[in-house]
Formats: structure tokens, C-alpha cells, sequence
């Protein structure tokens, strides 16, 4: 009886750059939102008043007493305060049902987090009210998220595409034998389709309209068969000053997404060149596999392989792999204690 008054419950967060995550052992999934948190300025003091999606519908749309922040940027923390406030609305939300106590948190971080940037991930977990705090690099979490078999004596490689980073991991016997980040992700493929607008077509748009290109009608291979409608743009004539519309065919929209993507391909196919011989035939065989949202570019698969000679396989549900995955070693804490980074 009363059962939901006691200690919070443990989670997992995959802290994005465009979306937080949360899982909790037994529950599942319990939170997806947007990397963002709006705070308003009553004096000498600051008030969260949204967060998530209900703050991303405010980007751009403030009066000046109002700061909408994204905290993360290329995957790691840019504003503290604003990612310590972020995170304890979240956890505040998930267990707002339990009265005491305090959670346990694992966040993952990307491959390539410096020390500093771990640290400032560890204490906003602390400072947010958990217990305890976990650090997990995200490339593993997809990894034991998309149930590769990790600990055994053959090579596995994940390459974890998300907002800020693409996280790019071996992994044999339970170790990482290479990891490396790249500052190019979804982020970078909105950015790209922005300057395409801009410099063919001299329309100014945001990130946010580009994003809705890249999700509706992005692909990463141009199609002949007219399977991908063109798609009308709305945005500023940067010669007039005024609103504008144009339409993008998706031969321009595969054009603009090339440099980001080759950018991906340069750091695969560095990974495949550094790891030992032994390892790269062992990945051949049984393939790379893509996790995180930006594996969900149509036919990207497809190019990856055209570009490297290797097959990719898409992790189930790859948006969610690094978080379920740092979830399953929450609850084996004991038995994937040796895969944790100290912060």
C-alpha cells in the first residue's frame, strides 16, 4: 500500500543535443523530449517555465525576459545551469509521483568527451538531486542497446549518428578498441540544407524548417523513380526582405546533405583503416550497424555501403538504442561495470 511514496526510481538519460531521453528499469521509456528549457528572468533570480517541447515551441518567440537555451551542443554541455535545470525537470517529471528519495542516473556522453565536459555532465547529474551518477560512452549504450554481441572475441562496430556528434566505436571481449566523435550529425545535415536554401536559392530559413525537410523528404541517395516528392519552403527573399516560397526537388535536397554525409564516410572508413586486421574482417562480415535519429535518413544505409564496401544494418528502433541500452546497464549494474567511464 502506498507503495509510490518510497524511493524514486532509478533512470537512464540520453542527454542530446536535440532530445533528451529517459528510461526506467521496469517502465520503459518514459520521457522523449526536445533538448530545451525556457527560463525567465524575475530579477535576481531565474524560473524555469518549460521545458522539452513545450519550450521549443518558443524558440525565436520570447519577450526579452524570457532566454529559450538549448544546453548541449556538439553532444556535450555548453550552458551548465541551463542543463542542471533542464535535467531536474525532467527527473522532477518522471517521479512526481515519489515523494523521497533520490534517484541513481546513468547518462551517456559521447565517445570523445574530454574529462572537463564528463565532469560537468557528473555534477549537473548531482546538482539536478540523483544520488548517484553513471557515466556510459553512447556508442557502447547503442551498442548493448542494438544487442551486439560485445563480449565476445570478434569485432563489433557501431556507429551512433545523433544531433551534435556521430559516435563511432569497436568494440571486442567487453573493450573498446577505438572510439572517436565527430562534431557532424543531424545538426550539421539541417545546417547544410539552411546554407543550400541560402546560397542556391537566397532564402533564409531556420534550422527547425530544415530539419522538417530533412524528416519528410531527405534522403541520402537521389531517386530517379519518384519516390520523393519535391517540397515547397517557406522563408525571408534575402535580396527583397520579403516572405518567399520555393520548392526543393529531392536530387537538391540529397545535394545538400553530401557534405555532412562524406564527412560520416571520412570517419568510418578511418576507423576501418585503424583497428587491428582481425577486427575489420570480422565487421565485414557481420557488418556496422547505425543507431540514433540520424540512421533514420532514408536509403542512408545504402550510401554508407555504396561509399565504404561494408554492409550497414539499422538498429531496431535506432532512435532509442543508446538510451534503452544505457537502461540495460543500469540494471546489470554489477555485471557492466567494467563498460562505465569515470567522470
Amino acid at each position: 500500500m502506498f507503495s509510490w511514496l518510497g524511493s524514486s526510481a532509478d533512470m537512464a538519460i540520453d542527454l542530446g543535443t536535440a532530445n533528451t531521453v529517459v528510461y526506467v528499469p521496469g517502465r520503459g521509456i518514459v520521457l522523449d523530449e526536445p533538448s530545451v528549457v525556457a527560463i525567465e528572468q524575475r530579477g535576481d533570480d531565474q524560473k524555469v517555465i518549460a521545458a522539452g517541447h513545450e519550450a521549443k515551441t518558443m524558440l525565436g518567440k520570447t519577450p526579452t525576459k524570457i532566454e529559450t537555451v538549448q544546453p548541449l551542443r556538439d553532444g556535450v554541455i555548453a550552458d551548465f545551469n541551463a542543463a542542471e535545470e533542464m535535467i531536474k525537470f525532467f527527473i522532477r517529471r518522471v517521479n512526481k509521483r515519489r515523494l523521497f528519495g533520490s534517484p541513481r542516473v546513468m547518462i551517456c556522453v559521447p565517445a570523445s568527451a574530454t574529462s572537463v565536459e564528463r565532469r560537468a555532465v557528473h555534477e549537473a547529474g548531482l546538482s539536478a538531486g540523483a544520488r548517484r551518477v553513471y557515466l556510459i560512452s553512447e556508442p557502447v549504450a547503442g551498442a548493448i542497446g542494438a544487442g551486439l554481441p560485445i563480449r565476445e572475441p570478434r569485432g563489433s562496430m557501431v556507429v551512433d549518428i545523433g544531433g551534435g556528434t556521430t559516435d563511432i566505436a569497436v568494440m571486442s571481449m567487453g573493450s573498446v578498441i577505438y572510439s572517436k566523435s565527430l562534431r557532424t550529425a543531424g545538426n550539421a545535415m539541417d545546417e547544410a540544407i539552411v546554407n543550400y536554401a541560402r546560397f542556391k536559392h537566397h532564402l533564409m530559413i531556420g534550422a527547425p524548417n530544415a530539419e522538417v525537410v530533412k524528416k519528410e523528404s531527405g534522403s541520402a541517395v537521389a531517386k530517379a523513380n519518384g519516390t520523393h516528392v519535391a517540397i515547397r519552403l517557406k522563408g525571408r527573399d534575402m535580396q527583397r526582405g520579403f516572405p518567399a516560397e520555393i520548392t526543393l526537388g529531392p536530387h537538391e535536397i540529397a545535394d545538400a546533405l553530401t557534405l555532412p554525409i562524406q564527412q560520416i564516410v571520412g570517419g568510418i572508413r578511418q576507423a576501418l583503416a585503424d583497428v587491428p586486421p582481425e577486427l575489420t574482417a570480422d565487421i565485414a562480415e557481420s557488418g556496422i550497424y547505425l543507431t540514433g535519429g540520424g540512421a533514420l535518413l532514408d536509403k542512408l544505409d545504402v550510401r554508407l555501403q555504396q561509399e565504404t564496401g561494408v554492409k550497414f544494418k539499422i538498429a531496431e528502433d535506432p532512435l532509442r538504442s543508446v538510451v534503452r541500452g544505457t537502461g540495460m546497464a543500469l540494471e546489470k549494474l554489477d555485471e557492466m561495470a567494467d563498460l562505465l567511464i569515470k567522470p
